[in-house]
């Protein structure tokens, strides 16, 4: 099944519902966790097939270390193991995998099967996938301004020099375009903390599935919303006065 106009070159996803996909289902949140998995596969592989160049998915926040230290646990361990996983299918695939946030703060092994896989998969031409993981988009400006001010009194770089782009390489996502849609599952209407300076003007898609029932055609439906809009950041058409 293909979409017609034009692709975004970026999609970030904010997959959000495994705890309530569970609850309903008289289940432990981490079973809605497991299925959440499923929906990635197929969302990473749809994709790949429509040519998408690069993917985000916000997979672990900061704010998720504070949760149930047995959630955590059992999430970390699913991370590592759908990594091992997968990595066979990213490599025949042509998916380059990154990573962007506090990769430091995750366990050993979670880091280690990370850090293996992103080397493996780095000479892949295809779809970028940027898995977002103890991330949060206040602590990556902060941790931003922090270098810029390091780099400022050094003599590297010169206060009047600073504008949008050079900030820009400060962030964990340099090198990465900004997303032009960012999707958000089970039908909650906020940004939660999630590259809070790169969706400036990224265009918002908020659907009610949770994320364990969004598949293909919800996918679809959420590309092609998008090109049908005009994106016109703060100017105006060329139709209007």
């Amino acid at each position: 099944m293909k979409t017609g106009g034009q692709l975004p070159g970026h999609v970030a996803i904010i997959m959000d519902g495994n705890g309530r996909w569970a609850k309903k289902r008289g289940l432990p949140r981490t079973a809605g966790h497991r299925a959440g998995v499923k929906s990635v596969k197929k969302i990473v592989r749809m994709a790949g097939d429509i040519g998408l160049e690069y993917l985000t998915l916000f997979t672990f926040s900061t704010e998720n270390w504070k949760r149930p230290k047995t959630e955590v646990s059992a999430i970390m361990k699913l991370l590592e193991e759908t990594t091992k996983k997968e990595l066979s299918e990213l490599l025949e695939n042509n998916v380059k995998l990154i990573a962007t946030g506090r990769i430091d703060n995750l366990p050993d092994s979670r880091r280690d099967v990370l850090l293996d896989a992103i080397e493996r998969t780095k000479e892949n031409s295809g779809l970028v996938l940027n898995l977002a993981l103890s991330y949060s988009g206040r602590a990556e400006i902060i941790e931003a301004v922090r270098n810029i001010t390091s780099d400022v009194k050094s003599g590297k770089l010169r206060a009047e020099d600073i504008e949008e782009n050079i900030f820009a390489r400060y962030l964990q996502t340099n090198g990465l375009p900004d997303p032009d849609l960012l999707i958000r599952t089970s039908g909650e209407m906020r940004i939660s903390n999630f590259l809070l300076w790169q969706t400036a003007y990224t265009e918002l898609y908020v659907t009610d599935v949770l994320w364990p029932d969004f598949k293909e055609d919800d996918f679809l439906r959420a590309i092609s919303d998008f090109q049908h809009r005009e994106r016109r950041f703060g100017m105006v058409t060329s139709s209007k006065k």
